[in-house]
């Protein structure tokens, strides 16, 4: 009985010894996709100059796909494309997908070969797309009559850029689905759209055009196509390089636009509009104001009557705001000013580093390296 659990246990023994050097090599040569152990997340960096596509077939159980090629060119695939075929013969397979979430980034892309995934995918259960650090090589085609559209709830794009100029958002919104109802669009080479081409979006509750510095307030009603957006209620304009609260008023009234939520943190605000422009009077819908990180020294002229949200937070205020100077408000934030943090210099005339609290400094400088940080892998690889 002895010598019988000698072998048993030497023939285990064995085997893990056997095992060691498959587990050292998967170790130390990882594929180019890595699924966890959920199958939920699966990430693929084809960053070698001749990658193994077939790599990404391990994502076909994960519900959130991220897919980078580190800049290369898919051009060669469009040899195995068939322009004329119906996608419709894939359908039943592509719904079986559980991916729900997206991203592809890092790519140059011909706008052909993104029509073909866009029209297989409208057989899927997609519902956010992400699309970052792509060119889109010339112009997409027509959407066929018998096609279906992508049934998406979000779309977001960053440094994204389209042979079309200012036709893309046109030329991208038919082959969606009229129902998105979050749409984000940073780094834009053309943030300004062609909107007698641009069709309504009639269930976009969310818009983001964050991170597009040389917008400004002209360039915003340009972008905010007039009564496209019927149905927003909140809209982000981080970034963007924004005045004064005033100016983006006049171009939120412009163009019908009447958002619950705003968001114009991390501008160069003045607190005083230009003398000679109008008043502008503020929807009564807006109800949230974010004017944070914006260099103020003192609270801005010509907002709101009433709000119910106001953030003043990590501005440069030596003083706290009287009661004449804010709107009627329910929450205000003012976290991180000066005059709240003893020991903090005043801040001085034309300085937008004077006066800022050091948590508020690293908050912002945290935020600039995120942002460059996912440029970054985005310029390393996807496909």
């Amino acid at each position: 009985m002895g010598c019988k659990m000698f072998l048993i246990k030497f023939k285990r023994a064995s085997c893990l010894l056997l095992l060691l050097p498959l587990v050292h090599v998967s170790a130390t040569t990882p594929g180019p996709c890595e699924l966890d152990d959920k199958d939920f997340r699966c990430v693929c960096n084809f960053s070698e100059p001749h990658p193994d596509w077939s790599e990404a077939f391990q994502c076909v159980s994960a519900v959130e796909v991220e897919i980078r090629v580190g800049g290369l060119s898919l051009e060669p695939f469009l040899k195995s494309v068939d322009p004329d075929a119906d996608p419709r013969q894939y359908a039943d397979t592509v719904k079986a997908l559980r991916v729900r979430r997206l991203t592809l980034g890092a790519a140059q892309v011909p706008a052909q070969l993104l029509v073909g995934a866009l029209r297989v995918l409208a057989y899927s259960r997609l519902q956010e797309l992400t699309l970052e650090d792509l060119e889109i090589t010339g112009t997409m085609p027509p959407l066929p009559l018998e096609a279906t559209g992508l049934a998406l709830s979000s779309l977001r794009l960053r440094n994204v850029s389209w042979a079309t100029g200012r036709s893309w958002l046109a030329e991208l919104q038919q082959w969606l689905k009229p129902g998105l109802k979050v749409l984000s669009i940073a780094q834009a080479h053309s943030p300004a759209f062609s909107c007698e081409q641009v069709r309504a979006f009639p269930a976009l509750t969310s818009l983001d055009l964050s991170d597009n510095p040389g917008l400004g307030e002209r360039g915003l009603i340009a972008a905010l196509c007039p009564h496209k957006f019927p149905a927003l209620q909140n809209l982000a304009l981080r970034n963007t390089g924004m005045e004064t609260p005033t100016g983006v008023c006049a171009a939120l009234a412009a163009a019908g636009v009447q958002p619950h939520s705003l968001d114009l943190s991390h501008n160069s605000l003045r607190a005083t509009a230009d003398p000679s422009a109008p008043r502008c009077m503020w929807s009564s819908a807006l109800n949230s104001l974010n004017l944070s990180f914006a260099g103020l020294g003192q609270v801005p002229k010509g907002l709101p009557a009433k709000l119910r949200v106001l953030d003043l937070s990590c501005n440069r205020l030596n003083r706290r705001p009287r009661p004449d100077e804010l709107p009627q408000v329910d929450n205000l934030t003012l976290d991180g000013n000066p005059f709240l943090v003893p020991g903090t210099a005043l801040p001085q005339e034309g300085s937008m580093n004077s006066g800022v609290v050091p948590a508020c400094a690293r908050s912002t400088l945290s935020v600039g390296v995120s942002g460059t940080l996912v440029l970054l892998q985005g310029a390393r690889g996807f496909a």
